[in-house]
């Protein structure tokens, strides 16, 4: 699996000397990688709670990440 383009992610942005040039939510040091893990303990309602992040940015991340998996999924021929 190659990995996301998060050039293409309009919520997000990796800036060079900022947060080490993570990718982090555009106009934010929050990484997006601490809300995608945190996601797996919490809800995103609890997220957007600890972290001042909102619904629309959470959705956007997780739409670009489910978008970008479907796009190089590997194309598999029906068997006969």
């Amino acid at each position: 699996m190659s990995a996301l383009d998060w050039s293409r992610c309009t919520v997000a942005e990796s800036i060079p000397g900022k947060v080490g040039g993570a990718w982090v939510f555009r106009g934010t040091r929050l990484p997006v990688a601490t809300v995608i893990e945190n996601l797996e303990d919490l809800s995103i309602e609890e997220v957007m709670a600890q972290f001042d992040v909102t619904r629309d940015q959470i959705v956007a991340v997780l739409d670009f990440v489910a978008r970008s998996l479907r796009e190089s999924e590997p194309l598999v021929a029906d068997s006969v």
